[in-house]
């Protein structure tokens, strides 16, 4: 069954097509084994992207200033609005490129790492505890990625949940309308006409809602596309995909972990 997933509908593999080279003589499409997707080697791949997310926002975090007052935070604001920019951009480009290219999915990594890390830090100043005057709403988000990335994958695996064409195309349907409704509000606050939906108070807490569910969600769609490529036999190389794929949820819902802990506390 063909995936509607722009992440990996790039590979034939990916919808149930076993891939094959076709870069053999004029006329000829050969089956070269170059070594084959694996768990194990999507567990690496994944392993070297997020590691790559968390050393980038860590550094970020380390090496901007400390936030004293509200001046000290516009750095951190443009850090943070240039990684989301530029972290669309790489994951169009990742999308809907034939070929996976492992440099534009650790490019992606990078300007994700620095998104994170500006954001992060934001939220740790702005919503800092009133009694304490600490933060930990990052600690709260990270501890809480990992686990709803632990449930789900145990609830897809314990449950044999099987994804269907029409759970694949309402989930797909509604991520892409959640992100375009998200760039309109990001248009609109730059004109001072954003109506809550990125920001922190009732609008933006049902929008965390309902992105932090959407995301649980697409981790079922990614597992069911990595077993699918596995057993489609694909080459090894497009591991770095399903990297890529696993690497765009687990981010999308560390950030709406983040925002809904932010706006709790708020």
């Amino acid at each position: 069954m063909e995936s509607k997933n722009p992440i990996f509908t790039r590979a034939d593999g990916f919808n149930g097509r076993r891939g094959v080279d076709t870069m053999a003589y004029p006329g000829q499409v050969s089956q070269v084994d170059q070594g084959r997707m694996t768990i194990d080697s999507v567990v690496q791949k994944t392993a070297i992207t997020l590691g790559v997310v968390v050393l980038v926002a860590a550094a970020t975090w380390v090496m901007t200033p400390e936030v004293t007052d509200q001046t000290s935070l516009a750095p951190l604001y443009s850090l943070s609005l240039v990684g989301a920019l530029g972290g669309f951009v790489l994951s169009m480009v990742n999308s809907f490129k034939k070929v996976v290219s492992p440099a534009l999915v650790l490019a992606y990594a990078a300007v994700e790492g620095l998104f994170i890390g500006a954001f992060s830090k934001v939220i740790e100043a702005v919503f800092a505890s009133p009694e304490t005057g600490r933060g930990g709403l990052v600690i709260g988000a990270v501890v809480g990625t990992m686990a709803a990335v632990a449930g789900t994958l145990a609830a897809y695996k314990f449950f044999n949940i099987k994804v269907g064409a029409k759970f694949r195309m309402w989930v797909i349907g509604a991520m892409f309308g959640f992100v375009a409704v998200s760039l309109l509000d990001l248009v609109l606050g730059f004109f001072g006409a954003s109506f809550g939906f990125n920001g922190f108070g009732g609008m933006g807490f049902v929008s965390s809602l309902i992105g932090l569910g959407l995301g649980v969600l697409m981790l079922i769609l990614d597992f069911d596309f990595v077993e699918r490529g596995v057993a489609a036999g694909l080459p090894e190389r497009e591991s770095w995909r399903a990297a890529f794929g696993l690497t765009v949820t687990i981010v999308w819902i560390y950030i709406e972990l983040l925002r809904l802990l932010a706006i709790l506390r708020n």
